[in-house]
């Protein structure tokens, strides 16, 4: 990700001046991100991952899950565009047409060497901040999936698999093994 200044603080109204279509930023903490696009191990995982969500919510009829690129207003100085949001029926996201406004339900990020420090640190802190009830973290290359769930404590590691095995999403009610997720592919 590259970092388009280190001085200047932005804004969501600042944010919202940039052009609509690539390159994409986020608003990180004040600073306006630009990230390269992804490989394909991290569109391939967003794919997997997505079509899951999507089967379920529509079976359950529980609300609807939403891929990149898609603005995610959390505060002034956050604007993401996470992989994957989930917005259930009950939640707190407000939806207009320019974005999502307030916290997911369920955000999910696929790491990448150029995301993950935003990933697994800053976001991560954004993200239990705003309330997000669950967040996932996938890493294709590690082939190791996380779901922390918002608690008192904020954030905390309730499931976790590397390579085999299953998570379980509290806020889902669902296991995902992670054989339907990393294998397979070209």
């Amino acid at each position: 990700m590259k970092v388009l200044s280190e001085e200047r603080k932005y804004s969501a109204q600042d944010f919202e001046r940039l052009p609509e279509g690539p390159p994409y930023y986020q608003l990180i903490e004040g600073a306006l991100i630009m990230s390269p696009a992804p490989s394909y191990s991290h569109q391939r995982t967003v794919g997997k991952v997505f079509l899951k969500l999507s089967r379920l919510l529509e079976e359950k009829g529980q609300g609807e899950v939403l891929i990149s690129s898609i603005d995610v207003y959390l505060d002034e100085k956050n604007v993401f565009q996470p992989d994957i949001v989930v917005l259930l029926k009950e939640g707190k996201a407000k939806v207009e047409e320019k974005g999502i406004f307030g916290p997911p339900d369920v955000v999910v990020e696929i790491l990448s060497p150029s995301t993950a420090y935003y990933d697994l640190i800053v976001k991560k802190e954004v993200y239990e901040r705003a309330g997000v009830k669950e967040y996932w973290i996938l890493d294709p290359n590690r082939k190791t999936f996380e779901i922390y769930k918002n608690t008192e404590e904020g954030l905390k590691l309730s499931s976790q698999a590397r390579e085999k095995g299953k998570v379980l999403s509290e806020i889902l009610d669902l296991e995902i093994d992670l054989k339907d997720i990393y294998e397979g592919g070209i």
